[in-house]
């Protein structure tokens, strides 16, 4: 934790405790509990209606749940007004104030709560030189670029020292260069800072760069809660496995099956040996959903001698996409109607491949992962 810090040891800064929030019957926040260190980068990843910014907004007082509570500093903030919560919040669309300058924003709550002018400015220069921009003071907020108005923004929040720092998806209105750039200065001024960020975002990739740890949210829940690093290599639903990175993803049926090692058969006809990644107890003839990365995937142009006929295909290149540092492979298998996807990187070995070429592909049982296939519900009415 950066120097200067005040921890309150033995309090966490943020949790909520079987907090629920519903709209009209239906529960967008179901019974959420979480706990969150001082200094920590905390993310919620999830699509477009999961609940994540019902629980942020629940978080920063704008709506009050219809259940549980939420403590800051281990005090409860049940009924407390959002400004007289310790926390600040970063706005999709940023909420700066067109009329007035980079100063008149940034110092704009400590106007509010009266302090003196020459503090006041003496705090703005400070924080502003902070982010990265003393020399942007006095210009008007419309001249400057897309990052600079972003550091207005934290900045605006920061200054106010807020235990918790809430962002909204800051960063979706960016385009891919700046956002790339600044998920790199995000996590740098929260490290400078040691304010601890709750961001919330659909997009994984920001959610698995930046944080320290990530809650993967559907439909009003956590499926998992983690570091980054396990929620890819070991995801703890088909959600989890389907949303956080790549997969070649496949139905199948289990045909035996013994102390979480698998035998089985996918709904395209491909033999595999594979793990029970929940550790759900799956049992031979049960329905399953499976999940192989394409990073996992290994080609050859020969079949390997002496491995039993599973976990590999045969079949013809579809595409060759470049990605810069790595290229996808799309293959089709003999006999199947389905394409599986191999990422192989830049650095050699497979400048000979061409579409249409014959291709063996092959993967270890202990990547091929599995998950209980749960029926889908039938609609009402």
């Amino acid at each position: 934790m950066p120097a200067g810090r005040n921890s309150n040891a033995g309090l966490f800064d943020l949790e909520c405790r079987g907090l629920s929030k519903a709209f009209d019957g239906v529960p967008a926040v179901d019974d959420i509990s979480l706990a969150i260190e001082p200094g920590s980068f905390f993310s919620i990843l999830g699509p477009s209606g999961c609940g994540k910014t019902t629980l942020l907004r629940l978080v920063a007082g704008f709506l009050e749940p219809d259940r549980g509570d939420i403590l800051i500093k281990g005090r409860s903030m049940l009924g407390v007004q959002p400004n007289k919560r310790p926390v600040n919040m970063v706005f999709q669309h940023l909420a700066l104030f067109p009329m007035m300058n980079v100063r008149e924003n940034v110092g704009y709550g400590l106007k509010r709560k009266g302090v003196k002018r020459a503090k006041l400015n003496r705090q703005v220069e400070q924080m502003l030189d902070r982010v990265g921009l003393p020399s942007e003071i006095d210009k008007p907020i419309d001249q400057l670029s897309g990052g600079q108005k972003q550091r207005v923004a934290l900045a605006r929040c920061l200054i106010m020292e807020p235990d918790v720092l809430l962002l909204d998806e800051p960063l979706s209105a960016l385009d891919l260069k700046l956002r790339d750039r600044m998920k790199v200065e995000l996590k740098q001024l929260q490290h400078d800072f040691g304010t601890t960020f709750i961001y919330i975002t659909h997009d994984q990739s920001e959610a698995l760069q930046m944080s320290d740890r990530v809650a993967v949210m559907n439909q009003g829940k956590f499926e998992q809660v983690g570091a980054p690093s396990s929620l890819y290599f070991e995801p703890q639903s088909a959600f989890v496995a389907g949303f956080v990175g790549d997969s070649n993803r496949r139905s199948g049926q289990i045909h035996a099956a013994q102390n979480g090692h698998l035998l089985l058969e996918t709904d395209d006809g491909i033999e595999l040996e594979g793990i029970d990644a929940a550790n759900a107890g799956l049992q031979t003839g049960e329905q399953v959903e499976i999940f192989v990365r394409p990073e996992s995937i290994q080609l050859q142009h020969a079949p390997l001698q002496g491995i039993a006929d599973r976990n590999h295909l045969h079949g013809r290149i579809q595409s060759l996409l470049f990605n810069g540092s790595d290229s996808h492979v799309l293959v089709r298998g003999d006999n199947s109607t389905k394409l599986y996807t191999a990422r192989i990187p830049q650095t050699g070995g497979y400048g000979d491949l061409t579409v249409g070429n014959p291709i063996y592909l092959n993967w270890p049982a202990e990547q091929v992962k599995c998950y209980r296939r749960h029926p889908v519900p039938e609609p009402i009415g």
